[in-house]
This record gives structure tokens, C-alpha cells and sequence, in this order.
């Protein structure tokens, strides 16, 4: 089984998330998504961080609207607690799944950075790495950097798919309710219903 791994904070997931998994699930022909929010991101401090509850539930609203594979919202990272490693998460993963060809799905800033993550040895054992850039013109860039990960690391395997790129981030939706903005385009539907209800990123 092709299974696609795709972590992060999603806080709130958007549809640029969306976008790119439905483009991966596409391209690499994937049999299934595992959608994985972390517990506590060792990268970046998350600002105005909602719940584990609340980033759970609405990564499964958003996963609704995926259609090409099915996708399973994981909840591993958030119940080991502490910060949340993508080793970890996928030896896990591998161990529970000895037979899937494990895909890490990421977006270019992540790619360029990949190789200085917390034991990048046991990712690039685990799993091929996949990536979008953020424009056609970083396509190549992120080939010469994948190439000069390899000459470190030589079980290394990587594919780069030049996705469309959506400009949408996190931040910019929390920013925009805390004005009281309409997310209308930046989140799915089901997604802000939930966020309005709830009350959460209120200042």
C-alpha cells in the first residue's frame, strides 16, 4: 500500500493544506492519507495554539473534502506527548505498517530544512520525501538540494511534483479573525463554521 504522510500544526489546516494533498494523493497514486497534527511542534512556536480536541476535529472536517483516496486524521503525535518528532512518528509508523511505501509530504520550506531535523538518518530509512515548491521557478532549486542531501545521506529518496502553489497560511487566517474578517477562499466551509462556533483565535 502507498501510504502518504502529511504532519503539522494545522492550526487551523486551510486550503492550501487541502490543495496539496489532494494533488499528492493524485500524482503518487497514493491508497491512502495519514493526516497528522502535532503535540507540540519543535520547529516553531505556535502561536495562539488551539487544542489537540479542536486541531483533530478540524483536520477531519477538512479531510471530507478529499476525495481521491480515503485519509485517515491520526492522533500519534498529540498522545505521545512532548515535542513531536517525524523520526519518531515514522519508525512508529513503519513498525505498525511493514509493508506500505511511506511518502513524507511537505512544502518547500520544510524540504530546504529537512536534512537538520531531529535524527533525519532514520526519515530518509523510513520513508521517500516529497515535495511542492512555491513556484515553478523553485522547482529546480529544490532538485539541487535534494541531490546534495543524498551525497550525505545515500539511502535518501526523494520526488518533487510541481503543485500549484496557494498562498494561504495559518497566521494570515488567525490575523483575520482577530479582526473579524471572513475566511471565505483561506479555509474550508465546514472548517470556519466549526472555528466561529467554537470561538477559538478570538484576541
Amino acid at each position: 500500500m502507498r501510504t502518504g504522510i502529511y504532519g503539522g500544526t494545522f492550526n487551523p489546516i486551510h486550503l492550501a493544506h487541502v490543495h496539496l494533498l489532494r494533488e499528492f494523493a493524485r500524482r503518487l497514486a497514493l491508497d491512502r492519507l495519514m493526516l497528522i497534527p502535532t503535540g507540540t511542534p519543535p520547529h516553531k512556536e505556535a502561536h495562539q495554539l488551539a487544542s489537540s480536541d479542536d486541531r483533530l476535529e478540524m483536520c477531519r472536517i477538512a479531510a471530507a473534502d478529499i476525495a481521491e483516496c480515503p485519509v485517515e486524521v491520526s492522533d500519534i503525535e498529540i498522545r505521545r506527548g512532548g515535542r513531536s518528532y517525524t523520526a519518531d512518528t515514522l519508525t512508529t509508523l513503519r513498525e505498525k505498517y511493514p509493508k506500505d511505501e511511506l511518502f513524507l509530504l511537505m512544502g518547500e520550506d520544510m524540504f530546504l530544512t529537512v536534512e537538520r531535523w531531529y535524527h533525519p538518518e532514520r526519515i530518509f530509512r523510513a520513508a521517500v520525501v516529497c515535495a511542492a515548491p512555491r513556484d515553478y521557478g523553485s522547482f529546480q532549486k529544490l532538485v539541487r538540494h535534494g541531490e546534495e542531501i543524498r551525497r550525505t545521506y545515500p539511502a535518501f529518496s526523494y520526488i518533487i511534483q510541481n503543485i500549484p502553489y496557494l498562498p494561504v497560511s495559518s497566521t494570515e487566517i488567525r490575523a483575520r479573525l482577530e479582526l473579524g474578517e471572513s475566511l471565505s477562499g483561506l479555509v474550508p466551509e465546514r472548517v470556519e463554521q466549526y472555528i466561529r462556533e467554537r470561538g477559538l483565535y478570538r484576541p
